[in-house]
This record gives structure tokens, sequence and C-alpha cells, in this order.
């Protein structure tokens, strides 16, 4: 270890490429001071620097690969916190989506830039360490694709915006941790996760366009489980969410998945809800998901519809 720590950032950076996991938490250990400087020259003392330097680490673990000039990395870290920034700064949204900064990759989702990067488990492996209101809420912020900023994921949790600011604050610091932590552990295969995910989704959804949504809700499904539809109490057992499915496609409504976050027993579905065409306002365009399991049953179940 004394031989990494003394390591140069030429040798850590590819090391890094790599797939070695501690020359890169030494990596953003090493710059974490001058990437909160540039955001805090740019944004002032505040959650905001912190959420800018979050967002920029989560970016640089994802694009390390991209890094040219691996002596360069100081001044590359602290562009992406530069560019975070001024994004904000920019938009009339103050919270938007790291996925929308300059350095955003073709690739449309964050899924595939992991997926092609050796990090990738490693990454959800330490996600999977954070409690799983924090986890809930740095799925959404960082991997959803519609439900992205504090005041939508605060809407769709249930709970108040500084509540949401509050667990990013602690995922940021409990990730770092974790990311630690889980350095030399075995990890499990993200991709796949998500994957198996995405199969039971369309799976659900093609079993309640044949009628069989009862079946599928009695078999996954604890018959236990808290429904939150909004701000009303929880509803315990599926019935309503039956009822409701059965209601919309008898409407002509059909839903069509979009979009899967996994990890080991949270599950975040995203879904276009498409009206029938002599009512085409029938319902919102779109549909989330956000499922807690327990045992392999989901057991808290929570619908929120993005604002278009």
């Amino acid at each position: 270890m004394s031989l990494i720590v003394e390591s140069s950032d030429s040798q850590l950076t590819r090391s890094a490429q790599a797939g070695d996991v501690t020359a890169l938490g030494l990596l953003l250990q090493r710059h974490q001071a001058g990437m909160r400087a540039v955001a805090l020259s740019l944004l002032g003392f505040g959650p905001d620097a912190d959420d800018a330097v979050q967002d920029a680490s989560l970016l640089a673990l994802r694009r390390i690969g991209d890094v040219r000039d691996p002596a360069a990395v100081g001044p590359w870290l602290r562009m992406i916190v530069r560019n975070t920034c001024r994004t904000r700064l920019r938009s009339t949204h103050p919270l938007q989506s790291i996925e929308n900064l300059p350095l955003v990759s073709t690739d449309p989702t964050p899924e595939q830039l992991l997926d092609r990067h050796v990090l990738k488990d490693w990454i959800w492996r330490a996600i999977e360490e954070l409690p799983a209101p924090i986890r809930m809420a740095v799925m959404l912020r960082h991997f959803s694709t519609s439900v992205t900023s504090y005041q939508e994921i605060a809407a769709a949790c249930g709970v108040p915006v500084g509540t949401i600011r509050s667990r990013l604050s602690q995922g940021r610091a409990k990730l770092a941790e974790a990311l630690r932590a889980t350095a030399d552990s075995a990890y499990g295969d993200a991709a796949a996760l998500t994957e198996a995910s995405r199969q039971e989704g369309l799976e659900t959804l093609a079993e309640a366009e044949r009628g069989r949504f009862g079946d599928v809700l009695a078999e996954r499904w604890s018959p236990t489980v808290a429904l939150r539809f909004g701000g009303i109490q929880p509803m315990i057992g599926y019935d309503l969410l039956l009822r409701g499915m059965e209601g919309d496609l008898e409407a002509g409504v059909h839903q069509r998945l979009r979009h899967v976050v996994a990890s080991r027993d949270i599950v975040i579905w995203e879904t276009d809800l498409i009206s029938p065409a002599d009512d085409p306002e029938h319902c919102p365009p779109a549909a989330t998901w956000l499922m807690t399991l327990d045992g392999g049953l989901i057991r808290e179940f929570r619908l929120y519809h993005p604002v278009a």
C-alpha cells in the first residue's frame, strides 16, 4: 500500500484505468481539496458546492478511462467540477442531473457507461452498502432518467426536499466509505442484476396485458405489501394496485418499460403510459415504480408520476 500512496498521479491513473480500485480511491482522495476549492470559488459555501463535488466524483468514477494524459488527472478532475458548477449556474433548473453535463458520453444511460468499464460492479457493490433510504435517493439522483432533481426525488419518496438533501449528503460520505471498504471484495454482476430486473418488468407488464397481473402479484409481491400513492396513507395488500392496473387496461391504457435501475433490494422501473387514441389525456405520460424488496418479495411500493 505504501508504494501506491507514494505513486505519482500518472501511475495511479494508469492503475485506475486498468481496474485498480485502490488507486482510483487514492486519486479522488488526493485531489478532493482541489475539487472542493473549485466548487466553493464558483458556488460559494453551502450544499450546492458539496453536491457539485459529489456529482463530479461519480462522473469521474465512470469516466476515468477517458483520461488521455494520466499526469494531468488533477486538472481533469477540477475541470469536471468546474463544468458541473457552470452548468448549475447557467441552468434555470438549479438541480440538474449529472447526465446533462458537457462531458457526458454519447451513451444514453449511466448504466451503459458503467457496463463498458471494469469498475462497474465495484461501484454498485459500494452503492449496495448504503442504507435503503439513502440508496433510493442516490439511485434516483444519478441513475434515473426522469426523477433526478431534488424536488422530484422528494415528491417520489414522499419526504421534504431538505430530507433528500440530507440523504444525498450522507450518501456522499457513506459512499466514499463503502468504496474503500469494498475495494478488495468480490463483486456481483451489476449488469446481470439490472437485466434480470428488466426481464421481470417486461414479464410483469406482459402478464398484465394477458389478464394475469394478479398471478404475478401473488408470486412476487408480499400479501402485506405497503402501497403508497401520492400523499395518501399506505394501503396494505395489492388489491388496489390490481384494480388500478385492470382499470387502466380496460380503458385502453398500456405501459411500456423504458428504463430500469436495480440494486439488491431496491428496484426502480420507469415506464411510458400510453393513453388510448380517442382519449390522449386519459393518464399522465409516464410512471415510476419504486419498489423495496425483502426476501425476494416486494414489501413496499410507491407509484410516482414525473412532471412532464
